[in-house]
């Protein structure tokens, strides 16, 4: 972009459906901005809206919205394509810039050039009746993001995103913030960037420059500070992993006893946002640490859990998918997506292939009936193992593909026509998606055209159905997550069920000559960043893995040796980045 004249600074505003917040919020930045020839950009992670155009407008800024959530690292850069500032101040749509905030801003970048970073102080204000203070005991901090290092201007380790002004220079440099976090570290990683790339980079804290970071109403009250607290400490523990920093489990199990303890003994019920903290910490170190084990091992291309339900656990898993399924149902969510899969996207060309064993030849049947069920023209091909392994068999199966449209239920398990004639082969032109499909899974009704909605409504390349909670899953990233319609990740595994679109298929297809496949789908992860696949779990489109967790029916010995060659010499994300949720949609 570019101007007449420089503009000072750009004031980055990423939000998300808080208009109520971003009223306060604009109201004492937009004054600020026009004092000093600076611009206001409100970048919209939850889609165009009326309101968030009409608010935009009444306060002179300029307003960009995405077309869907993308999180707010992406808004963030966002509001860095489309700014000119030669300082780039960024905020939270939750706070109220105290007078003087820009101009001290300003005053300090040109003061001092040989600095990147600026902040100021944050200072936490929570507002209504029933909220944080009358439920202290007065020895914690209000729990929402605060920095306050004094009256004068010092230098300090880190800038947080409520109150972040950059360069552009070094914006431009370090390069765009990591979409892959969230709610944790989101800021810090790349200020870490800067100062690995830079050595001797700064942040100069500016006393004059604060903000107050604002709960109102119902985000005020101890319940909400709890919640978000715990979603806070799963991002924080999975930094402090992936950085190598994260204390053991069971030094996060004796600070959560103290946390705990606290609330008894001071009679604190605030202290539950610190009790809420920590056990978000506990419950990703325990999700996560077989994983963070098997991945300081060679074989790092593993979950490093076996993924398999049973006993308790398990009912009580049960159980909560059908609150689940009970939810989408009571909210029509369920018939809302269905009616929309009445005609969206137009009708598709589908080849399904899988490998069907005898003794499945029950849950088969299903799938079959299932996938056949859809409205979009979908072929189904199957095969007996035959002494092969699974990619090997499908292998054969895609070569065997027949495009002409004739009804596969008359092709017997060996892919021959019922007549005893072979099929014609051809290649892939004219479809649209590749599933394959084990046969040991239960789908739910009108599950094909609920995926492709989604994944095309998503620009997913490459998907896969979430795993019910109840389901053997061996990547927890893969389970379904309640109120979530799809989340996008680093990955999909190489079963029980891939949805691969057409543009995949000149780099993926016909796949490599694996009896197991382990491994691969780590390679395909890598190939997917690549060329910029977009990976994603379809939330909305619930399975269930049934019959045996992985390597139940074949060495495990075997299956990692084939990995580890097939590995030594190709690309691929390791166990912790394939973890990662990039982000997550719950609307369509």
């Amino acid at each position: 972009m570019t101007t007449s004249s420089p503009i000072p600074a750009s004031i980055v505003i990423p939000t998300r459906a808080r208009s109520a917040y971003l009223e306060v919020a604009l109201a004492s930045l937009a004054p600020q901005a026009r004092a000093a020839g600076a611009e206001v950009l409100v970048i919209d992670d939850a889609g165009p809206s009326p309101e968030g155009r009409a608010q935009a407008k009444r306060f002179g800024v300029r307003y960009v919205p995405h077309a869907r959530e993308l999180g707010l690292n992406v808004a963030r850069n966002t509001g860095v394509e489309n700014s000119a500032g030669e300082l780039v101040a960024f905020v939270d749509d939750d706070i109220q810039a105290r007078p003087g905030w820009l101009a001290a801003l300003l005053r300090a970048a040109r003061e001092h050039p040989d600095v990147d970073v600026f902040t100021g102080p944050i200072r936490p204000r929570l507002e209504g009746s029933g909220g944080w203070g009358s439920h202290s005991c007065g020895r914690e901090r209000p729990p929402i993001t605060m920095l306050d290092l004094g009256v004068s201007d010092t230098e300090t380790r880190y800038a947080w995103g409520a109150n972040m002004a950059i360069r552009r220079a070094a914006l431009d440099r370090v390069g765009a913030f990591d979409v892959s976090l969230e709610h944790g570290g989101d800021e810090q990683e790349w200020q870490d960037r800067l100062r690995a790339g830079t050595p001797g980079a700064r942040v100069l804290y500016v006393a004059g420059a604060a903000v107050d970071h604002r709960r109102t109403g119902r985000d005020a009250r101890l319940r909400a500070l709890a919640r978000a607290q715990h979603a806070r400490g799963r991002a924080a523990r999975r930094f402090d992993a992936q950085h190598g920093q994260a204390p053991s489990p069971r030094r996060e199990l004796v600070t959560l006893a103290g946390c705990m303890w606290h609330v008894v003994r001071r009679r604190c019920p605030a202290g539950l946002t610190m009790v809420a903290h920590s056990a978000g910490r506990v419950r990703e170190a325990l999700r996560h640490e077989p994983a963070a084990i098997r991945a300081a091992s060679t074989d790092d291309f593993l979950s490093g859990t076996s993924g398999t339900v049973g006993g308790i656990d398990g009912v009580l898993r049960g159980i909560r998918d059908h609150a689940a399924d009970a939810w989408e149902i009571a909210s029509a969510r369920r018939l809302r997506l269905d009616l929309a899969t009445r005609h969206e996207p137009p009708l598709r060309r589908v080849l399904a292939i899988g490998v069907v064993r005898p003794e499945h030849a029950v849950l088969a049947a299903s799938i079959r009936a299932e996938l056949l069920r859809s409205r979009h023209e979908v072929e189904l091909r199957t095969c007996p193992p035959g002494g092969l392994g699974k990619f090997e068999n499908l292998n054969r199966l895609l070569a065997e593909h027949s495009p002409d449209g004739r009804d596969l239920d008359r092709r017997d398990s060996d892919g021959h026509d019922s007549d005893g004639r072979d099929s014609d082969r051809h290649g892939l032109d004219g479809l649209d998606w590749l599933l394959v499909i084990d046969d040991d899974i239960e789908l739910p009704r009108g599950f094909l055209d609920r995926l492709l909605f989604l994944c095309e409504r998503f620009s997913l390349q490459l998907a896969q159905p979430a795993h019910r909670l109840s389901s053997h899953a061996a990547w927890p990233v893969t389970r379904r997550r309640p109120g979530s319609v799809a989340h996008e990740t680093q990955f999909v595994e190489i079963g029980p069920v891939t949805a691969f679109a057409r543009t995949t298929f000149d780099t993926l297809l016909p796949f490599p000559e694996l009896r197991m496949g382990w491994g691969l789908d780590a390679h395909w992860a890598a190939l997917a960043r690549e060329h910029s696949w977009r990976c994603g779990v379809i939330d909305a489109v619930a399975i269930g893995h049934r019959v045996a967790p992985a390597a139940d029916a074949y060495s495990r010995e075997t299956a990692l040796a084939e990995a580890r060659e097939f590995l030594a010499h190709r690309p691929y994300l390791r166990a912790g980045e394939m973890q990662r949720t990039l982000t997550t949609h719950r609307r369509w």
